[in-house]
């Protein structure tokens, strides 16, 4: 028998073996036994890991997980939750598309006010960057957005549709969000924020797709360019001039719809940051915003710190930020 013969017979044994002590603890859990059959689990995670096993590890902390989830038994489900990302901390596993999705379910399945879903998501976010400080995967940041758009939690879903790649859905979401709880006063608003964000974080792709699907699906939008709403026209006009990198037509621009970016006073602080990175404005040697409004653009923006040098990102893909 070749080695990779043997390896493939070692797995299949292996994969037996799990499925067994599966069907056990399932029959457990279904009885009602749930803290026997948590104790049982959290057992064989230790003995798999200190065998190396970390593949079969992770699978039966995801099968426990959801299992317990079916059985409303949260705490339960959690603990295996987190055990689900320290096997994949522990054994260095690949960031692949599968396992993102895997984590995007476990997510979906929490008590969504609870304390661990917090923790679970901030842990998930870390692991998928490396355990470095940087934002995360742009697709679990996508997956989590699409299930907290299901939930109804546009503010949340928001904030992971920036850090994502998906223009598109980011777009679709903020047109169900200003239809259900926006004024019809607020429509160009809600698509101005996120193109401005957008911008601030390098991602000039999601930006103008956000906002030409915005515009195009929004029932209260008239098609344009041009548009009815002031506000709008700035966005589109100031998307070509991020395209022509030209200072004097950026500065003319802010000037002229000042009265449209009076509406929000954090809409001049997000213009400051895309002169800084889009047209070479040098950054302010102060903010003039402290206390929770600069932690606010800390958060989303960085400290503004960056190498002198550093490329624009224009591929679509999020700026990456400590």
């Amino acid at each position: 028998m070749s080695e990779q013969e043997g390896l493939r017979c070692s797995s299949a044994r292996n994969r037996g073996g799990v499925q067994r002590v599966e069907g056990k603890l399932r029959a457990s859990v279904e009885k009602g036994d749930y803290y026997e059959a948590h104790q049982m689990y959290r057992t064989l995670f230790f003995r798999y890991m200190s065998q190396a096993k970390h593949p079969e590890a992770r699978e039966l902390m995801i099968h426990g997980a959801l299992l317990f989830f079916s059985y409303n038994q949260q705490n339960s489900a959690a603990d295996l939750s987190m055990l689900v990302l320290e096997s994949l901390e522990k054994s260095e596993a690949k960031v692949e598309d599968e396992v993102l999705e895997q984590l995007a379910k476990i997510f979906s399945m929490m008590d969504h006010n609870s304390p661990e879903r917090v923790a679970f998501v901030s842990r998930a976010l870390k692991w998928s960057t490396g355990g470095s400080s940087k934002l995360g995967n742009p697709k679990l940041h996508q997956l989590l957005a699409v299930t907290l758009w299901k939930e109804q939690n546009y503010s949340e879903s928001r904030y992971h549709f920036l850090h994502s790649s998906d223009g598109e859905g980011c777009a679709q979401m903020l047109v169900e969000y200003s239809a259900s709880r926006g004024f019809r006063s607020e429509v160009d608003m809600f698509v101005a924020q996120a193109v401005l964000q957008f911008l601030c974080l390098k991602n000039k792709n999601s930006a103008s797709v956000v906002f030409s699907t915005y515009t195009e699906k929004h029932p209260s939008i008239e098609k344009g360019p041009p548009f009815v709403q002031p506000l709008l026209n700035f966005i589109w006009f100031l998307l070509l001039a991020v395209d022509g990198g030209k200072l004097t037509v950026f500065t003319v621009l802010c000037e002229q719809y000042q009265p449209s970016l009076k509406r929000d006073p954090m809409y001049n602080e997000y213009l400051d940051r895309i002169g800084q990175v889009f047209f070479g404005v040098p950054p302010k040697q102060s903010s003039s915003y402290g206390g929770l409004l600069g932690n606010l653009l800390n958060s989303l923006m960085g400290s503004g710190e960056e190498e002198e040098g550093e490329e624009v990102q224009e591929d679509g893909s999020p700026i990456e930020l400590d």
